[in-house]
């Protein structure tokens, strides 16, 4: 499989969805342009036209990302062999012109919602979650609801990649998933958001001492979503769009290891402290983590990869033969 690149100057497209700010970007993008340098040293393709290659590289995020911390960050030019920009804005919707990407790649980014599912926050609706921020413990219909969302935003991040990506041109997506045997089912197994529990529960606490009301807990949901696999497999064969290549599960049993509850805690913390601060302010986020820390003590199995099922779905996709371009 060789990329047919655009034009005269042997220029490959490639975009990185959800960047962040590096630098697992970086290491990423660099892994994918050497396998590509190496997939034309090793054709039967002539010297000069591998030689000669030229890669651009896109950086997307969203509008409220560290860009300039991004573009800091970035290798100087002598070690770097691309060029590269910001594209902000929302991947659900269109990002590129027509036919314009000649690889995607996206990592731990598709689990995030485009929004939280509106039914949980309606109090007339049978959808309604109160006293929780998750859907593990909730009604049926919360999780449907959490579902529903899910789906469409990843109809909707596939058919904008089906309008920008050539013929036959890829993406390699990795998407945090849950095993398709629910925890309920076996004792053995922790849903992997399980942990939205103990943090639900800890602001809870903290509403019935009086730092907050349950009213304000009421009103916060997190916006994501750990896709079964099933239902994963079953909206990405659905799309017409693109053929799927290959799809497995990455083995993270040792990347998820933590060795204690301040780190995995700190973790979280990360990713989940700028969500927390704009819906409950700064002054509540040290005493949150610690009740949360005190929890993940009391629930120790919930930091053992063992048991707590995060599934990473490695899924790379080929967009279906369009009129021009191919890969």
């Amino acid at each position: 499989m060789t990329i047919t690149t655009s034009g005269s100057k042997n220029l490959i497209t490639i975009a990185d969805l959800g960047c962040s700010t590096g630098p697992n970007t970086f290491i990423a993008i660099h892994a994918i342009i050497e396998a590509i340098k190496n997939l034309y040293h090793t054709s039967n393709l002539p010297a000069a036209h591998y030689q000669t290659l030229e890669f651009q590289v896109f950086f997307n995020d969203q509008v409220s990302s560290d860009f300039n911390t991004l573009f800091k960050n970035l290798p100087p030019n002598p070690n770097r062999s691309y060029f590269a920009c910001g594209v902000p804005g929302s991947f659900r919707g269109r990002l590129f012109p027509k036919q314009s990407l000649h690889f995607v790649y996206s990592a731990s980014t598709l689990h995030w919602l485009s929004r939280v599912p509106k039914d949980i926050m309606d109090r007339s609706c049978s959808a309604w979650n109160k006293g929780r921020i998750h859907h593990t413990d909730a009604p049926k219909e919360v999780g449907e609801a959490y579902e529903a969302q899910f789906k469409e935003d990843l109809e909707s991040f596939l058919n904008a990649r089906a309008e920008e990506v050539v013929g036959n041109g890829l993406m390699a997506l990795q998407i945090p998933s849950a095993p398709d045997v629910a925890a309920a089912d076996d004792d053995k197994e922790i849903h992997p958001a399980r942990v939205f529990e103990l943090l639900g529960s800890s602001l809870m606490d903290m509403a019935r001492v009086g730092i907050m009301t349950e009213e304000k807990v009421d009103s916060f949901n997190l916006p994501t979503f750990y896709s079964p696999v099933k239902g994963m497999k079953e909206i990405l064969e659905r799309n017409e769009h693109f053929s799927v290549e290959k799809m497995e599960a990455l083995n993270l049993k040792n990347f998820y290891a933590v060795p204690n509850v301040y780190t995995f805690v700190s973790l979280y913390r990360v990713v989940m402290e700028d969500l927390i601060k704009q819906h409950f302010g700064a002054a509540i986020v040290d005493e949150l983590f610690d009740r949360f820390a005190q929890k993940v003590l009391e629930f120790p199995d919930i930091m053992n990869p063992r048991k707590l099922k995060i599934v990473m779905l490695f899924v790379l996709l080929k967009r279906k033969s369009q009129a021009e371009g191919k890969v």
